[in-house]
C-alpha cells in the first residue's frame, strides 16, 4: 500500500510499528517506534542509536513495513549519520514527546532513519 493509505492513520498516534528484516535469519521483526513527520518524510530514532538491532537490520535490509492503525506502507529507509541531520531529528522528537522523555527514552542520539512518503 502506498504512503497516503498510512497518512491519514499517523495522524494522533504516537507510535507505529516498524517491521525490519533480521540480518542473520531472514526473518520479518515487528516493533513500535516512535515517529515525526516533516515535509515528504517520516523520521524514526532507534533507543540504542547505532547499537539498536532494527537500526542495523536496516542498514543491511532497508526494505521496511509501517504499519498504523490497520494501514500499512511498504518503503525503503535511509539511515541519517550525519550530526546536524541527527539533530534537526531529535529536534522534533522533543517537540513532539518532550524533553524529558525523549532524553529518557533515547540516550543515544547519533543516528536516525527517514523513510520518504514516496
Amino acid at each position: 500500500m502506498g504512503f497516503a493509505g498510512i497518512e491519514d492513520a499517523l495522524n494522533d498516534v504516537r507510535q507505529i510499528d516498524l517491521t525490519t528484516t533480521r540480518r542473520a535469519s531472514g526473518r520479518k521483526h515487528t516493533r513500535p517506534v516512535w515517529f515525526v513527520r516533516r515535509g515528504g518524510s517520516l523520521y524514526l530514532m532507534p533507543v540504542s542509536g547505532s547499537d539498536s538491532r532494527w537500526y542495523r537490520d536496516v542498514v543491511e535490509t532497508p526494505g521496511i513495513r509501517l504499519s498504523a492503525r490497520g494501514a500499512t506502507y511498504d518503503a525503503t529507509a535511509t539511515p541519517v549519520t550525519d550530526p546536524a541531520g541527527v539533530d534537526e531529528v531529535v529536534r522534533m522528537f522533543r517537540e513532539k514527546y518532550g524533553d524529558r522523555d525523549v532524553a529518557a527514552y533515547f540516550p543515544k542520539r547519533e543516528v536516525a532513519v527517514e523513510v520518504p512518503a514516496a
